[in-house]
């Protein structure tokens, strides 16, 4: 009886730290942990302001105080690294037409659409990057209805709005001329060795036609 009773201890100490050493490698591999991390990396800083796109793998980080922004998709296995001045606007997409944008040096074309969404609600951040032009972050569709620590409909448009009233701010600002010592602007890099992606990224269908015919 001994035996057993030892044996069953054993048993029941290596289940539970089997399950804490699951449970560990889950927290650490989280989608939002893991984006965080890589984007971190990538700026050498906390980023701050960070947007991440939750259940999509993907994100986008700023350090204002270094002038450089950093895009992360594939849950933080591929990043781009971007000097700040190479983001040269965004644009607000909802279904399938642009209801908001602000360009560098241009007037913000607000938000005035506020119905609910369909399809979708899409922030797409634009760089001068022929590469490379364009991310888009879904923030909202319709199968995250209901998911647990996804934006509903309402949420995701109200995050969007906001964040395109901080990108008004941001690209406002003059472009900063780097001193003669400063280190050369960051190339962009692959946090791992792979074919380029493809997918909700870069995906060719965020809306029809132009974008001015969209907004007029």
């Amino acid at each position: 009886m001994d035996e057993v009773a030892r044996l069953l201890t054993l048993l029941a100490l290596a289940g539970g730290a089997l399950t804490l050493a699951g449970g560990a490698v889950a927290w650490f591999l989280e989608e939002s942990r893991r984006i965080r991390r890589t984007l971190t990396e990538a700026l050498g800083a906390v980023p701050q302001p960070l947007l991440i796109a939750r259940g999509r793998g993907a994100g986008i980080g700023f350090d204002l105080a270094a002038g450089r922004v950093c895009v992360t998709w594939d849950k933080g296995a591929w990043r781009l690294d971007y000097a700040l001045d190479e983001l040269i606007g965004v644009e607000l997409v909802v279904d399938r037409q642009v209801a908001a944008r602000v360009f560098r040096g241009e007037t913000r074309k607000p938000l005035d659409q506020l119905a609910d969404p369909q399809e979708r609600v899409r922030l797409r951040f634009i760089f001068d990057d022929p590469a490379h032009p364009d991310f888009h972050f879904d923030l909202w569709r319709p199968e995250d209805e209901g998911r647990r620590g996804r934006l509903d409909a309402a949420e995701a448009l109200h995050e969007a709005n906001r964040w395109m009233a901080r990108m008004e701010s941001l690209l406002r600002r003059p472009v900063a001329k780097p001193a003669a010592a400063a280190a050369p602007a960051p190339v962009r890099v692959a946090a791992k060795p792979a074919p380029p992606p493809a997918g909700p990224l870069f995906d060719d269908d965020a809306y029809e036609g132009d974008p001015e015919d969209a907004i007029n």
